[in-house]
């Protein structure tokens, strides 16, 4: 995917998974940009914090116990 300077993000998926991802943003209330812009947010405000997977999370409590 190339990277422009025009503030536009296009990418492809298929037909059937568009209408279900628009129709479960409508039920939600949102849209497509809404839903990114928050996701995206998200992960910015994330990404100086170290993460664990679930399955890692899951590991060291057994290990506390």
């Amino acid at each position: 995917m190339s990277i422009g300077n025009s503030g536009r993000v296009v990418i492809e998926i298929g037909p059937e998974l568009k209408r279900e991802l628009h129709a479960v943003l409508k039920k939600e209330g949102t849209n497509l940009k809404s839903w990114f812009l928050k996701n995206v947010d998200q992960l910015l405000a994330n990404k100086g914090q170290a993460t664990l997977p679930l399955e890692d999370v899951d590991k060291a409590e057994e290990i506390h116990r």
